[in-house]
């Protein structure tokens, strides 16, 4: 199929698309807008933003259609062999009109698009090369992991996809000034996309050297424990707001992050290489190593799996820990993000009644919102913590000689890279294999349980020179859970190995505890 889109000449806020349709042989044609973003696991229902919609065939001549769901048309197609569906569809978010990482948005300076809002697909032919034309000014820049295509028109630009499913996976913003700040791991091409990142006076609002450092510190951990990048380039399309906002979007060879406010300083720099970590995890784990229910994603309905645990819990440990193991973060930075995820579990539902495969299958029905107290738990804070647990498990039963990085290693190599489904039972196995042991314990408690988890985490960060504990409130300070270190020579030596750094030798007031410094309260871990 053949989409363009362009600017609503009548209507502000609306993006107006044409698809095209050709070489039609059936006396039907049924043709389905997503009914859902692959990242987020709930029905967003796209079709309600579509204004106006008409069917033409070749000629111009209006063709028959109905609706036959909330989000699919069927269209009498006799003795018709091409099609063109044009419609509109509102491009800001009406409560608040904020852009996030899954939305579209469309002014005279700005045309940002998550395909998988907009462009609809014709039933049985998802799998078809899709063409994705922009009217825009030649003048502007396009970021996009899509290949584009020289220009044949002029203000028209050429984006290129294998099928439908890659097309939804990328997408775009195309602006009059995007700053493109590159950088090369081995030969994998990175680009990281700033749209709007001028603060109020006028100054970048990053330094692109420390970002090219950064970045290519923990591209290079990420690729490393793995062992190869999936792809030739990625993109990391970033939109700097004027209001806060912290969100990501994983995407097969992009993430769109979403950052605000645009003055925040030194604490959005954090928030951007936090978000960003976390979303590059994501090329392997989810994009690629995928849970069997959603390989291949259908758009029409929820696609139910328990094993998002897995997807977001790991993705969520693994995003700070690669900045620290690359030495981006310093030792306090880690723990103030740590202490941030513990709270973030323990005072909100650490006493909910769900699982996390339960929470996981529930993300369709309420994962995205507060829900009822202490039904559920989070699959990024719980999840994460649960994949700590597993990782200092193995670590000390190896002497650090394996850990979660060869149960990721494995996964994979087993099921990433040749792109088959995995199921809870092969994560299982493949633990337990790592591990060498059975790991009926920690499945019991922390996948199927829904027990406290606090002793058993301390058990483990006791291992490392830490403990989680409750502090009452005080006029000065508002008590809760608090992340302490404890002055130990072997806990610091084992946290050393944790993060793959040397150990500074430093006086130690054996068994002496002191609180971790306070971080900023749920800014690391990803609402999608």
């Amino acid at each position: 199929m053949r989409y363009r889109l362009s600017a609503d000449p009548v209507h502000p806020h609306y993006i107006a698309v044409d698809a095209h349709l050709t070489d039609i042989s059936t006396p039907n044609v049924e043709l389905q807008l997503p009914a859902w973003r692959p990242g987020r696991y709930e029905l967003q229902q796209f079709a309600k933003n579509i204004q106006r919609l008409e069917i033409v065939d070749k000629a111009g001549k209006p063709l028959l259609f109905r609706k036959i769901t909330k989000d699919r048309w069927r269209v009498q197609t006799d003795g018709v062999n091409e099609l063109t569906v044009r419609y509109t569809y509102y491009a800001l978010l009406p409560t608040p009109n904020q852009l996030n990482a899954g939305s579209s948005f469309i002014s005279e300076t700005l045309l940002y698009v998550n395909p998988v809002n907009l462009c609809l697909y014709a039933e049985g032919r998802i799998s078809e090369p899709c063409t994705l034309e922009l009217a825009i000014p030649d003048s502007w820049t396009v970021a996009c992991g899509l290949t584009q295509a020289p220009s044949e028109q002029p203000n028209i630009r050429t984006l290129l996809a294998t099928d439908f499913y890659e097309l939804v996976d990328c997408p775009l913003i195309a602006a009059p000034v995007i700053q493109d700040i590159p950088y090369t791991v081995g030969d994998t091409a990175f680009h990281v996309w700033i749209q709007g990142g001028r603060r109020t006076d006028g100054n970048p609002t990053f330094d692109a050297d420390r970002i090219v450092t950064d970045f290519r510190r923990f591209s290079e951990k990420q690729i490393e424990l793995y062992g190869e990048f999936p792809e030739k380039d990625y993109h990391f399309l970033t939109l700097i707001l004027p209001v806060p906002c912290y969100h990501g979007v994983e995407h097969r060879n992009s993430t769109v992050l979403t950052l605000g406010p645009n003055d925040e300083g030194e604490g959005l720099y954090q928030d951007l290489l936090g978000v960003s970590s976390h979303e590059l995890f994501h090329t392997w784990n989810i994009i690629r190593i995928r849970p069997t229910e959603l390989l291949p994603y259908d758009f029409t309905k929820e696609n139910y799996f328990t094993t998002c645990f897995v997807a977001e819990g790991v993705t969520t440990y693994y995003g700070d820990l690669m900045l620290r193991q690359s030495g981006v973060f310093t030792d306090e930075a880690y723990l103030k993000e740590l202490q941030v995820l513990m709270k973030r579990h323990f005072e909100n539902n650490g006493r909910a009644f769900q699982s996390l495969t339960e929470s996981s299958w529930d993300l369709w029905l309420d994962g995205y919102e507060k829900g009822v107290p202490d039904r559920k738990v989070s699959v990024y804070h719980k999840g994460a913590i649960a994949a700590l647990i597993l990782d200092l498990h193995i670590r000390q039963l190896t002497d650090h000689t394996r850990s979660l990085d060869d149960v990721m290693r494995v996964m994979w190599q087993r099921f990433g890279k040749p792109f088959v489904g995995y199921t809870l039972d092969d994560y299982r196995a493949v633990t337990e294999a790592i591990a060498g042991e059975s790991l009926d314990w920690y499945y019991a408690v922390c996948i199927f349980g829904n027990q406290p988890l606090e002793p058993l985490l301390n058990k483990y960060l006791a291992w490392v020179g830490l403990l989680i504990a409750y502090e009452e409130p005080t006029p000065d300070q508002p008590g809760g859970i608090r992340l302490l270190e404890i002055d130990s020579k072997e806990g610091r030596r084992q946290r050393a190995r944790w993060f793959g750094q040397s150990m500074v030798e430093e006086p130690v007031s054996e068994g002496h505890v002191h609180p971790v410094p306070e971080g900023k309260l749920g800014k690391n871990v990803v609402a999608k």
